[in-house]
């Protein structure tokens, strides 16, 4: 069982967060080096000065798109090509996206199952997701699949285990990862990586001290499963929450 990778969001209830350059500034000097930042929130023109100055650091950037309706995200990946960012997250339309972003040398990773409201919620139930989720990885263009697992109405690490082993492409879990045994559990799936964002930002991590330089490190070390777990939670049986 390899180690997820961290992703860290520069976002607070999906929507990129006013002061994203200073809390990216923050978390590159604690030695985090993937870090994303959602489609909403921000101005085109911010989200290409925060790109380069993360590319200029030599971060893995992603970009999450959470709009909903067909003309905004293909504007989003073109903002993705536009910027430069190294990974293109989130979407539900596989089947325009992927064209666009053809050849850019940007990887794809679409929302796997059914996608609503805002903060995005995943619909249906295990079956469901996880036949879209092998629908999905199968498409021209499409690297790997984002899934919203504690954003969905299922057990979260069955539907992590059940996605993992039906596609042979990287998983990455989103939203509402907010706790060492969530990490734990998107770890024993398997998973490629995870990303945090409300949760650190806010200080929800059982973290030494205060402070986003310790929320990450203790996201990290939870990664690498270095985070003793409450014992009085079943990390197969968390209850899925937003």
């Amino acid at each position: 069982m390899g180690d997820p990778v961290f992703v860290f969001m520069l976002t607070r209830h999906d929507a990129t967060v006013p002061r994203a350059r200073m809390l990216a500034k923050r978390a590159l000097a604690a030695g985090v080096r993937h870090i994303g930042f959602k489609d909403v929130g921000a101005r085109p023109s911010t989200l290409a000065v925060l790109a380069q100055e993360l590319r200029d650091a030599g971060t893995v950037t992603y970009l999450e798109v959470v709009s909903l309706d067909e003309a905004s995200e293909c504007m989003s990946a073109r903002l993705a090509l536009d910027i430069g960012v190294d990974r293109l997250m989130g979407g539900t339309r596989p089947e325009v996206v992927a064209p666009i972003v053809a050849g850019s040398g940007v990887g794809y990773f679409p929302f796997a199952g059914r996608i609503e409201d805002h903060p995005s919620r995943l619909k249906g139930d295990l079956g469901d997701i996880v036949e879209s989720a092998e629908e999905i990885a199968a498409m021209p263009g499409v690297e790997g699949l984002d899934l919203l697992a504690y954003r969905s109405d299922v057990d979260a690490p069955a539907l992590m285990r059940a996605v993992c082993a039906a596609v042979t492409k990287p998983v990455i879990v989103a939203g509402s990862i907010d706790s060492p045994e969530r990490i734990e559990a998107v770890r024993r799936a398997g998973a490629h990586g995870f990303t945090v964002g409300t949760a650190a930002i806010e200080g929800a991590f059982p973290a030494p001290r205060r402070g986003l330089a310790a929320q990450l490190a203790t996201i990290e070390a939870a990664s690498h499963g270095s985070v003793r777990l409450n014992v009085s939670a079943s990390v197969g049986g968390l209850a899925s929450r937003s």
